[in-house]
């Protein structure tokens, strides 16, 4: 009797057992759903599906670092996004926190809101790793898990993303185009590099490297780290230049105002850049740019959280999604500016000027954004 209930017992540990092993999404084949706003990153990109589930849905949105304008307006924008007459009614409940750049708060809060039964978490990781044990609860408990932005060195879960090599790559390719234009095959660059240990400062720079290593020039780079934030590229941009004296071209990854205004402050010659999509920086582009600051604008836009939020959405509704989802470059030189179009001289400095996704029909409005806040919504 005890040999069969313990031989009982082992196939019901092994049944269950079978059953979290294959729970979470399926790979199945594409095309996914709306594939004009959910464009697979390659040809080689998978597909996967969640069992198709009844809404309105719990969905949070768990930030880590908070402490810059880009992920202060990200917020801003679920909020907004997460009010928009075409997925309000589609959202039962809606709960933001930002966790600091401590990986295990960030992953407890994910836990917590998994274990709390909701059906979808948004997140920009803190790290590109670390996150498997998440990942395997999320597909135990049936959650669509998003990381964006930031995101994980990973193909078990669906992910947004504009392309951070590439943007890196563009960037260089820009300067050393002016830098030609100037006859220079040599010289000093500036690199402003973002937050440290995240995939989109990593990948960013290694496209800047490649560019100019595979140049054939002789080129100095030196490395700053501005976070993502003006105040602090400004301070150590102003360090630099107090350093290193002059630089021939400046590459940013982000707090491309606060850099152009640490060069005016320190006299430094105007010297081609390339940087974000924050509105002080196009501003400065549009009115300097005859002055030899020639500017290249790529934007990460923060509105890349309501894609994200409206990918796990459809998958939640059971649609066929790619496993990585690439959101296209938003470009602009300083040929294309154009005030009320692609920056706003009556908005902010800090605002980040592109959150209009026309084949995703998201398009958020600066005052709409503007009018949220930044605090955590629990």
């Amino acid at each position: 009797m005890n040999i069969l209930l313990k031989y009982s017992s082992a196939l019901a540990g092994l049944a269950l057992s079978a059953q979290m092993a294959v729970a979470g999404p399926e790979i199945v084949s594409g095309p996914g759903a709306d594939p004009e706003c959910f464009a697979p990153w390659s040809t080689d990109t998978k597909y996967l599906q969640w069992e198709a589930r009844e809404g309105p849905y719990r969905i949070a949105v768990v930030n880590g670092f908070v402490g810059n304008t880009w992920r202060i307006q990200m917020i801003k924008t679920a909020k907004a996004y997460a009010q928009d007459s075409a997925i309000k009614d589609k959202i039962a409940e809606f709960k933001v926190v930002s966790t600091g750049t401590d990986a295990p708060a960030q992953l407890g809060a994910i836990e917590d809101f998994i274990n709390q039964g909701f059906d979808a978490i948004i997140t920009i990781a803190v790290s590109p790793d670390g996150f498997d044990r998440v990942i395997r609860l999320a597909d135990r408990n049936d959650v669509v898990l998003v990381p964006f932005d930031n995101v994980l060195d990973t193909d078990k879960v669906m992910q947004v993303n504009e392309d951070q090599l590439a943007m890196g790559k563009t960037w260089a390719e820009f300067l050393l185009k002016e830098l030609k234009a100037q006859g220079k095959t040599s010289g000093k660059i500036l690199e402003v590099r973002g937050l440290p240990g995240n995939s989109v400062d990593r990948d960013r720079s290694t496209g800047i490297h490649e560019v100019f290593d595979a140049s054939g020039g002789d080129w100095e780079i030196v490395q700053v780290v501005g976070n993502w934030d003006d105040g602090t590229a400004q301070k150590v941009t102003a360090d630099a230049i107090a350093v290193h004296g002059k630089f021939d071209a400046i590459a940013v990854q982000g707090g491309t105002t606060g850099v152009v205004q640490a060069m005016m402050d320190a006299g430094h010659p105007l010297v081609p850049i390339a940087g974000e999509s924050e509105n002080g920086f196009r501003k400065l582009v549009a009115k300097h740019a005859g002055e030899g600051l020639k500017g290249i604008s790529i934007g990460q836009s923060p509105g890349l959280v309501a894609i994200s939020m409206k990918a796990a959405i459809s998958a939640l509704e059971g649609h066929p999604m790619p496993q990585l989802i690439s959101v296209p470059l938003p470009v602009a030189d300083y040929t294309e500016l154009e005030d009320g179009k692609n920056y706003w001289s009556d908005l902010p400095d800090n605002f980040f000027t592109v959150n209009e996704f026309p084949p995703c029909g998201v398009n958020i409005s600066g005052p709409a954004i503007m009018a949220e806040s930044e605090a955590d919504v629990k």
